[in-house]
């Protein structure tokens, strides 16, 4: 007899594949239309399924109800993540791009990272009751970096494509992946201090001394110059060994395809086991593989990377949301909640937008103040603020006195779980529903604004319309009836003061409110890059564009009929045809194009191209295997005078 097996694999494997399933379902809407991340509704998922709403997820369970165990698993998670996206940050950027960019760099990842961490840990300071400023420090740290993953949906899709130059996505990318390795000086030189000098020095020997020795030797030398000459010199070696691979035809694509993958991998797990910065190894190490450009290139059109990229954000903020100490937020012991709401906000508007604003004119990426304000703000916390909150706590724990841990440390380490974790929260809500926002308080007004006074001429004319119901304009076209009819317009009384049927209580004004916003969810999807010029989502598209589906309109014509290309063989083409023959057959004369197969006149083709009026009486015959054409009319097409008196417009094309 069959029996269930409701396990917590099955469970999650149910779970989150049917998630990414119908997510999958309306991703470009929500994205491309209505500039949702997938972060934010990867997160608000996690919460839904996790042990404080439907409990499907139950994260402590895999851990063997071992909170530790848990810290470790999502410590691990986070490195695989960042390592990948490190690495594949690192492929997008130019040939030699950290040479080339190294001012506005160092600009960002020198002062501008103090200013971040120093500003942040003020915030904490001031409204955290009853720690120390090294406390501050420590949390302030671990949020400085700015996160990878989250700025890599900002920079993408169609908003950035549509307001933010391609010099100043690659600057965001750059630093977003440069400044997550960076982080580890700004929060071990707080940890070690700590460690050496709180509650006295209890449980260690050595004082200041020793700790600021540690933080040169081993956080500098140690984690940061050695992963950077180790990330380089892999990523180098990886280079030359797929180009020598490449022209021996020795890989498939598959695997030149997964190559930077791979390489992200062996680097998480190398460096790793020697303790080092594996973060920072795999950006270095992405920068370099591509060094040449060569890499970027090949893989420019491919869509593996994306999706790969996208399965472990849809993965990581998932899983984020089921793990997050939501209850903490309000019974916790460091941090009372009207208390940590404001450090949210402030840190948010604070943490980073002073600094970009004062440096934006030394740094040539940021043109305007507008793009001033937009860096400084979208500086989100995320990934990278989990990571290092739980490097924090792993060292943390190894502060012991009597076989316990110390006082001063386990304080810190709730008050940086609860912090972190709630600025980290914060980010993902705030800087996920800008964009929309934005848009929706852009645009709403407006509309508004255009119904109600659509709604006053509609009003005004029909004070002063007669009798004759012929007088009354129709609709457009059968698409606004059906578009105004869930909204049920309102319509004027007849001649007996009788509402006419289908009259609903819906004003003509929200109806077309609702029109518009249909309009713009219904309006065919198109990718608008820097400076206005219209380009295909991607390359399949591209190859529509440029077949007779693409949109070929004359001046002062409405788009919509397939484009005329020009033919790819030395034979002339036809440019104006008589008309057809009307059918025999009343039903055949349908809507839709009508054929006839023709060869060309006998006439220059410049006049021809130049001139839709026919003035020679009759086509001159020719063998129709060697320029036989096809050429096209549609019903709805405009009519121009002719010798013969009459209108007519045809648009022929290559068969």
């Amino acid at each position: 007899m069959p029996t269930l097996s409701v396990v917590n694999f099955n469970i999650v494997c149910a779970t989150l594949g049917g998630f990414i399933t119908l997510f999958g379902l309306v991703s470009y809407l929500l994205k491309e239309k209505f500039y949702l991340s997938e972060a934010l509704i990867s997160t608000l998922a996690g919460l839904v399924f996790s042990p404080h709403a439907t409990n499907f997820i139950r994260p402590l369970e895999f851990a063997n109800n071992n909170e530790i165990d848990l810290e470790t698993v999502t410590l691990y998670f986070t490195r695989l993540v960042l390592g990948v996206q490190l690495v594949l940050a690192g492929v997008q950027l130019p040939s030699k791009y950290l040479w080339k960019e190294a001012k506005s760099l160092s600009l960002l990842l020198g002062p501008g990272m103090c200013c971040m961490w120093i500003s942040t840990s003020l915030l904490v300071w001031a409204l955290v009751p009853n720690i120390s400023f090294l406390f501050a420090l420590a949390v302030g740290a671990s949020v400085t970096p700015t996160d990878p993953v989250l700025s890599n949906s900002i920079v993408k899709g169609k908003f950035a494509d549509k307001n933010i130059s391609p010099p100043l996505q690659k600057i965001i990318i750059a630093e977003s992946g440069a400044n997550d390795g960076l982080g580890y000086p700004f929060l071990f030189l707080a940890l070690y201090l700590i460690k050496y000098t709180g509650n006295h020095g209890q449980g260690v020997s050595g004082g200041a001394g020793h700790a600021m020795a540690l933080w040169f030797y081993d956080t500098w030398v140690y984690v940061i110059i050695l992963s950077v000459v180790y990330g380089a010199v892999v990523g180098w070696i990886a280079k030359e060994l797929l180009h020598w691979a490449e022209e021996r035809h020795y890989v498939d694509r598959e695997s030149f395809l997964v190559f930077a993958i791979t390489l992200a991998l062996f680097i998480v797990g190398t460096v790793g086991m020697i303790g080092s910065d594996d973060v920072l190894a795999c950006f270095i190490a992405g920068n370099v593989f591509t060094w040449d450009d060569w890499f970027r290139l090949e893989t420019m059109d491919d869509s593996l990377q994306p999706t790969i990229d996208m399965l472990l954000n849809v993965s990581i903020f998932m899983w984020f949301g089921a793990v997050c100490p939501w209850h903490q937020f309000v019974a916790n012991n460091v941090i009372p909640i009207y208390r940590l709401i404001p450090l949210g906000i402030l840190v948010l508007l604070l943490r980073r937008l002073p600094m970009v604003l004062a440096f934006h004119k030394k740094i040539p990426q940021i043109e305007e103040i507008r793009h001033a304000f937009f860096v400084g703000f979208f500086g989100p916390i995320g990934v990278s603020a989990i990571f290092y909150l739980y490097i924090s706590r792993e060292f943390l724990r190894g502060i012991q006195v009597n076989g316990e841990q110390r006082e001063d440390a386990a304080r810190l380490s709730e008050l940086l779980n609860v912090v972190i974790w709630f600025l980290a929260v914060c980010s993902i809500f705030v800087h996920g529903l800008s964009i929309p926002l934005g848009k929706l308080g852009f645009y709403l007004p407006r509309t508004i604004s255009t119904a109600i006074s659509t709604e006053r001429v509609s009003a005004s004319q029909s004070m002063a319309r007669t009798d004759d119901t012929d007088s009354r304009p129709p609709l457009s076209s059968t698409d606004d009836r059906s578009l105004m009819r869930p909204f049920g317009s309102r319509h004027t009384t007849g001649e007996r003061g009788e509402a006419p049927s289908g009259t609903t209580w819906v004003p003509r004004s929200i109806a077309r409110v609702g029109q518009h916003i249909l309009d713009d969810i219904r309006r065919p999807a198109e990718k608008v890059a820097h400076g206005g010029d219209k380009l295909p989502r991607n390359k399949n598209d591209a190859n529509k564009d440029n077949s007779s589906d693409s949109s070929g309109s004359l001046p002062g014509q409405a788009s919509g009929r397939p484009e005329i290309s020009a033919p790819r063989d030395a034979r002339l083409i036809g440019h104006a045809i008589n008309d057809p023959p009307v059918p025999v057959n009343p039903a055949e004369n349908a809507d839709g194009p009508r054929i006839n197969i023709s060869s060309p006149v006998e006439s220059p083709a410049g006049t021809r191209a130049t001139s839709p009026e026919r003035t020679d009486a009759a086509p001159v015959s020719r063998d129709v295997s060697t320029s036989r054409q096809r050429t096209i009319r549609f019903p709805d097409e405009l009519r121009v005078a002719t010798p013969k008196g009459r209108r007519s417009l045809d648009v022929s094309g290559q068969r």
